[in-house]
């Protein structure tokens, strides 16, 4: 079936709200989604039902507990399977990603010597270099941080291999950049750290919305996304080798039995969030079940719904796809706008519509100010990319706009948002 915007974006509430006063009402655009999705009405069903059907703790000896048992267990089994993960014990849910990963820093800390090395890059977020950086102080662990290429915006894994050494224990990489939109080579980069005898930490959270995850395949350790970037509500799901993360020690009170993944999940918690987490699953199974038949691979050895799930996010990769080529076109027809990230057209498979942009002489903030003012919501600054804009220069000049287009915006959208780019850019130049 064809690819029927109209029915994607009828599933979503929030696209028909209007911005703006009575008098001048207009529809609003969400161009923010890179840090954040509108969710599906399965997401807000799911969560209402989780708080009225099921409001109680787990584990015990009545009915609405059960019941919420339960949703919890559907919820790692959900996650599971979207990442290809080999067992629901290696899901572990959190408030976000940026928590779960100190979570991390603090059990994986021992294992580390003074003089041990750790590899990071000049592309990641913040929550994906801060918490690294302050384990490896903490240890006495050397860093090391992978540049990228300021044209070309992608890594030169030659330089991967010159930063390697016998020395080496650890690597925190992005699958893709929240700001420039790259999407890398993990499985090789993986591969690299891996053959020295280091971990690997992978934060997909850009890339998880835009793209199928095989955890197995990737050949990595541990990996976390965050589900309100999928459409989702509010929650980091971090997985891990099961014989990894059943040998580390983990931070929990004498009540929690020390097993996976209870042991990591401390506190009560989000049963509503748990729920959201089906509810996105089950959105994606619907967008496979409408517009996926031809983006199933037969010959994949996956588990049923995992296939689902992959075939609904290449579906939506494909129409992105063209997406962000409208939208970079329309980027670079604005005299003195700089794209930073790909734009061959050639090239658009290694990048996430994740579209940030600069333009001589503007700040990025009063760009965004005039969006907001014709309804069209993006991020400006450093999107929490500080590693990323301090190394293009960007820091002291107020950062990138950045464009965020997903699977339920319009090409009229993007001609919208670029005609207003252009109209500001003209009468402020």
């Amino acid at each position: 079936m064809t690819y029927d915007i109209d029915a994607v974006r009828g599933r979503f509430p929030a696209l028909a709200l209007s911005h703006g006063a009575a008098d001048e009402r207009r529809p609003r655009i969400y161009l923010d989604n890179p840090a954040g999705t509108q969710v599906p009405d399965v997401v807000l069903d799911r969560m209402r039902r989780a708080m009225v059907e099921c409001n109680a703790n787990m584990h015990g000896e009545f009915h609405t507990s059960r019941e919420a048992t339960d949703l919890v267990d559907q919820a790692h089994l959900a996650a599971a399977d979207l990442y290809n993960a080999a067992s629901e014990r290696e899901i572990v849910f959190g408030a976000n990603m940026t928590t779960l990963t100190f979570m991390l820093t603090r059990v994986l800390g021992p294992r580390f010597e003074p003089g041990d090395e750790l590899i990071t890059t000049h592309m990641e977020h913040e929550g994906n270099n801060t918490p690294w950086r302050r384990m490896a102080e903490e240890r006495g662990m050397v860093v090391k941080t992978l540049p990228f290429d300021a044209t070309t915006y992608e890594f030169d894994l030659a330089e991967l291999d010159s930063l390697i050494t016998e020395r080496t224990r650890f690597a925190a990489f992005n699958h893709a950049s929240n700001l420039l939109g790259t999407i890398n080579p993990i499985k090789q980069m993986a591969a690299k750290v891996k053959a020295a005898g280091g971990l690997v930490f992978v934060d997909s959270v850009q890339y998880a919305p835009h793209g199928p995850l095989d955890v197995q395949d990737l050949g990595v350790d541990l990996l976390v996304s965050s589900s309100y970037k999928w459409y989702g509500p509010h929650q980091g799901v971090l997985w891990g080798r099961e014989e990894l993360l059943a040998g580390l020690r983990a931070y929990h009170l004498r009540t929690v039995a020390d097993v996976l993944p209870d042991k990591f999940e401390t506190g009560t918690q989000s049963l509503e969030g748990q729920a959201g987490v089906i509810g996105a699953t089950e959105y994606l199974q619907w967008l496979a079940g409408e517009f996926g038949a031809s983006h199933d691979l037969p010959g994949e050895h996956l588990r049923p719904r995992t296939r689902q799930l992959h075939a609904a996010l290449r579906a939506m990769v494909e129409y992105e796809k063209g997406l962000s080529l409208w939208l970079i076109e329309g980027l670079q027809s604005i005299d003195g706008a700089e794209v930073r990230g790909i734009t061959d057209p050639n090239a658009v498979d290694r990048r996430v519509p994740t579209v940030s942009f600069t333009v001589e002489g503007l700040d990025p903030a009063d760009i965004a100010r005039w969006l907001d003012e014709h309804g069209i919501y993006v991020w400006n600054g450093h999107s929490y990319a500080l590693p990323v804009v301090e190394f293009l220069g960007l820091a002291d000049k107020g950062g990138v706009v950045r464009v965020g287009p997903t699977h339920y915006n319009t090409r009229a959208e993007i001609d919208t948002a670029v005609g207003v780019i252009a109209d500001y850019v003209t009468s402020h130049r």
